[in-house]
């Protein structure tokens, strides 16, 4: 059996960095984890040979090599995954799909020979059987919500990991927290499974062993939803990468509860964690409530965010415009909120339904819903009738991104956060890392226009004077501010015409924790 296990190509959007990347040398930010995962899970007498579209063209000699084709997306991938359907049908090469996209869009797939849908640790040994047999089914589905204990390492083997800024790992799988909007709890429950911690110790020495040395993301929905299994990872965690030579840094995503276990940010700090996305979603306790953040409502959010970042994390928040109870100034609440809290990696996007979510029942249920989403949220594109008027939605959204993105207002972003920010780990400087600084002064400080120029020279003179140990972060998040910029706002204000098409494509984050 030759096993084509294909990624579709994810859009220029939020997280795909596509404009950072070119600064270290990389073709994409993240390796597709979960098609790694089911690669390992296959016979190991098959070939196998994955194809990144992100990373490598799907080519014709690809097509005509593979027996069958494996196919993973998320919602975001959409039109690269018709796209390579089609390819696949016009060769005669059946395809096998999974994957969240697929999973919660089973019936828009008729085409597809085999869905194996779900966690592929219940379904795909299901499929596999039935096909050794020579009568493989039409969909694979089920409710279980396996042990994670059974996941193998994934098939790191399979792609040039160098081609890569991060790599992926999961610890866990689930979150215990129940947002109205979010697909987390849909997916995977909101009884949260982790692995053994030796097991996760060992897809570390995995990528270890492959030579992989810089940044690690735990992809998990939300690390610290079972905190007592957390902290045990974490502390063997800590001796393993000392005596490994600390090779690795983590980031992650987390519930904002995090600020109230001072030992657990302790132990992410010392095991190497310096990153983490946290789902703020906005500064209206009104809009919380009905999203359902319960983890939010009784937080003061900007002393939440301080003390993160004086505990050595850099926050990535992602918030959202759009809620039914949103004020008529939610927009100057946000800008508010954004700049004073030094959030440099601000998510700012409008509401998104999501297939089968509480937010889709509930909207279905009300006559709201005009199209499916595109996984999205930052395109400007509603797939539902808000309460607000649509185009004072829309054009306050784009407000919001023009303010928080210009030159001027992540430049004093960027200075707020490094004011607050106190980095606990010690990093080495990398080559590439070094290469990504020369860069940066060529594109970003003599090439791009005047006034990017002028807040690059500025930022990077100003880290040295606030704190010199974060001048390697201050080029790093100028670099990164040329991507928001260019993928968030590098087009005109009529492009967002405030209303979800069928074509419209771009990337998320699954979960908001």
């Amino acid at each position: 059996m030759n096993a084509l296990f294909i990624y579709p190509e994810i859009p220029d959007t939020f997280w795909s960095f596509k404009h950072a990347l070119r600064y270290v040398s990389k073709k994409a930010a993240f390796p597709p984890l979960g098609l790694l995962t089911v690669a390992a899970m296959a016979p190991d007498s098959w070939n196998k040979r994955v194809v990144d579209m992100n990373v490598e063209p799907l080519r014709d000699e690809d097509l005509l090599w593979a027996d069958y084709a494996f196919l993973s997306a998320m919602l975001v991938q959409k039109q690269s995954v018709h796209h390579v359907i089609k390819r696949c049908k016009d060769y005669g090469l059946k395809i096998v799909a999974g994957g969240p996209y697929f999973t919660s869009s089973e019936e828009d797939f008729p085409m597809i020979d085999h869905l194996v849908l779900d966690e592929a640790e219940v379904t795909l040994p299901m499929f596999l059987k039935d096909l050794k047999k020579g009568i493989p089914r039409h969909v694979y589905r089920s409710g279980e919500k396996p042990d994670l204990s059974i996941t193998p390492i994934p098939q790191w083997d399979l792609i040039d990991i160098q081609a890569y800024d991060s790599m992926p790992v999961q610890f866990s799988r689930g979150c215990p927290f129940d947002c109205e909007f979010c697909d987390i709890t849909l997916l995977y429950g909101r009884k949260q499974r982790t692995k053994e911690v030796q097991q996760f110790i060992a897809e570390l020495d995995a990528l270890y062993k492959r030579g992989w040395r810089g940044s690690v993301f735990v992809v998990d929905d939300n690390f610290i939803g079972i905190k007592p299994k957390a902290k045990a990872m974490l502390r063997e965690l800590i001796k393993w990468m000392d005596s490994h030579g600390r090779p690795f840094y983590f980031l992650t995503e987390a519930s904002l509860n995090l600020v109230d276990d001072q030992e657990l940010m302790d132990l992410m700090r010392l095991a190497g964690f310096n990153k983490v996305f946290v789902g703020i979603e906005s500064p209206s306790k009104e809009s919380l409530k009905e999203a359902n953040k319960v983890q939010n409502m009784n937080k003061d959010l900007l002393a939440a965010v301080r003390k993160l970042q004086e505990n050595g994390m850099d926050v990535m928040g992602g918030f959202i415009i759009g809620f039914d109870n949103d004020p008529e100034e939610i927009f100057d609440m946000q800008i508010d909120f954004i700049q004073k809290s030094g959030i440099t990696r601000a998510m700012v996007g409008l509401l998104e339904v999501l297939p089968g979510t509480r937010l889709y029942k509930r909207l279905k249920a009300q006559g709201r819903l005009l199209a499916e989403g595109t996984g999205n949220n930052t395109d400007g594109q509603l797939n539902f009738i808000p309460r607000m008027n649509r185009q004072r939605l829309v054009e306050g959204y784009l407000k919001v991104l023009e303010t928080v993105y210009s030159p001027r207002g992540y430049y004093e972003r960027c200075i707020t956060f490094l004011k607050h920010y106190r980095p606990r780990v010690a990093s080495r400087t990398s080559i590439p890392e070094i290469m990504a600084f020369f860069k940066s002064i060529w594109y970003i400080g003599i090439r791009n226009e005047s006034s990017m120029r002028l807040y690059y020279w500025k930022l990077l003179i100003k880290s040295i004077l606030i704190n010199p140990k974060t001048f390697g972060k201050a080029v790093s998040m100028a670099i990164i501010g040329v991507h928001f910029r260019k993928s968030l706002l590098g087009h005109k204000p009529d492009a967002y015409t405030g209303y979800a098409t069928e074509d419209a494509g771009a990337t998320q984050i699954a979960g908001r924790p």
